[in-house]
């Protein structure tokens, strides 16, 4: 780097290394920040029947909106990574963009924020909240909807600090947010001295507290470590940051934004089946959200490799981080496979009462995860077409699987099949997504199949 202070280049050495230093770390965060959702289901259960079923009416929600916030950080770090490649990662201007990043997120989350509190009372009663259900679920909107602006600023910086091989950073921030939330949620939701028990409301104070004061941490620590400037000169250029990150940002916001709803639709074709279906369905999708962490991890750490590498024109260094990420997914995914055909049954009666609901899960887990690796495939190569400013075609491929494959060969599956149906539709989807994915990545220029066609022409292995 030019002036020596921190080591921002990915654009050098091993591929491999430059992947392992950027989402390694991200696996910690996403872990952290994914048993903050587990604690309050835990804690909530030991409020009531009426909490536990609150938040199960938000959670839905909050994951959509929260995903929408995971696209927009996509698209800076997407425009950040490339403008490090392009400028030499000089820290001057990566300050000037982290504040670009930190107002733009603001302001998102400030908008976003304001329509849900406004339109909450409305969409609980729509998804058939109950009366004291929904009055619990509305305790806890006004809080989340205040911590929401936060979320998104800290995310806006830290794509920043990813997008310049500082993952570890982001990490920090996730891992502490999470243990702070986790520690704030038995003292507001059950009380302590002279704090009242306040339930639903209880675990919406903790949420609150826990991303404000990350917020603020993470803003000081960059202000003190010169990552970020509020000097006025720091100004210039804001209109055209914004131009940039909504670019990519705004469809890969919605790509995240479709699998949420996919899965949703997918839960009600489960819920023709009755309800042990659709809790096996959801049991085996929470042990499927921890089992993708690391695939999630080389999504966050592929586009910053990416995105410095296409920025300083260095496109084989690009192809070569996508090819070698898409091997990573297909032996995580096998491995997965193989672990999950003998566990699957041990996983299913860990997270369910056993009985049928624990067979379902069972089916899910033994021959879904022959399909997992198609998911990896698919949400890295989102990643490298985001960085490679391809961001529509990265939506495109998600829109296709969901809308195209898993929601109508699902319902088509489960009335014909029943529930295996619908795990035929799931192993379906994730193989278009790999089709797609490789004929993407390969008009983008991030892959080269020519090869493969002169080896298929020519005869040879």
């Amino acid at each position: 780097m030019a002036n020596g202070k921190r080591n921002r280049d990915l654009t050098s050495g091993p591929v491999s290394r430059a992947l392992w230093r950027v989402s390694a770390p991200m696996s910690i965060g996403i872990l952290g920040t994914l048993s903050v959702g587990i604690a309050d289901s835990a804690f909530l259960a030991r409020a009531g029947s009426d909490s536990l079923t609150a938040i199960g009416f938000v959670y839905p929600v909050i994951v959509a909106l929260t995903s929408l916030s995971i696209g927009m950080g996509a698209g800076t770090s997407a425009v950040v990574s490339q403008a490090f490649g392009r400028n030499g990662n000089d820290d001057a201007y990566a300050a000037r963009l982290a504040l670009h990043a930190l107002i733009v997120a603001a302001l998102l989350g400030l908008v976003t924020a304001t329509a849900f509190y406004l339109s909450a009372p409305a969409i609980f009663s729509l998804m058939g909240a109950t009366d004291a259900v929904r009055d619990e679920a509305l305790s806890f909107v006004p809080w989340w909807c205040a911590s929401f602006p936060f979320m998104v600023a800290a995310m806006g910086l830290n794509a920043v600090f990813r997008a310049g091989g500082e993952s570890h950073i982001s990490a920090t921030v996730m891992v502490a947010q999470a243990l702070l939330n986790i520690a704030l949620d038995p003292l507001f939701i059950f009380g302590a001295a002279f704090i009242p028990a306040m339930g639903t409301e209880g675990a919406g104070i903790a949420t609150f507290l826990a991303r404000t004061l990350g917020c603020l941490g993470l803003v000081i620590f960059s202000l003190r470590s010169g990552r970020l400037s509020i000097s006025r000169t720091c100004l210039n250029g804001l209109g055209e940051s914004m131009r940039d990150i909504a670019r990519i940002g705004g469809p890969a916001a919605l790509s995240n934004a479709i699998n949420p709803l996919g899965l949703s639709l997918v839960t009600s074709a489960a819920a023709m089946l009755g309800d042990a279906a659709v809790a096996g369905f959801g049991a085996a999708t929470r042990v499927q959200s921890l089992l993708f962490v690391p695939m999630l991890a080389m999504s966050a750490g592929i586009g910053p490799v990416v995105g410095q590498a296409w920025g300083a024109e260095k496109h084989d260094r690009a192809r070569a981080a996508t090819r070698l990420t898409f091997l990573a997914c297909a032996g995580y995914g096998a491995l997965l496979a193989a672990v999950l055909s003998v566990a699957a049954p041990t996983l299913a009666h860990l997270m369910t009462d056993g009985g049928e609901a624990a067979d379902h899960a069972t089916t899910y887990l033994r021959w879904g995860a022959t399909g997992f690796f198609g998911y990896g495939i698919l949400v890295t190569a989102n990643a490298a077409m985001n960085a490679r400013d391809r961001a529509l075609w990265s939506m495109g491929l998600s829109a296709s699987r969901i809308a195209l494959v898993y929601v109508p060969l699902a319902w088509l599956g489960a009335s014909v099949a029943g529930f295996a149906g619908i795990v035929g539709a799931f192993v379906l989807s994730n193989l278009w997504a790999v089709a797609g994915a490789l004929w993407l990545c390969n008009r983008a220029g991030l892959l080269d199949l020519s090869g493969l066609k002169d080896t298929r022409l020519s005869g040879t292995t």
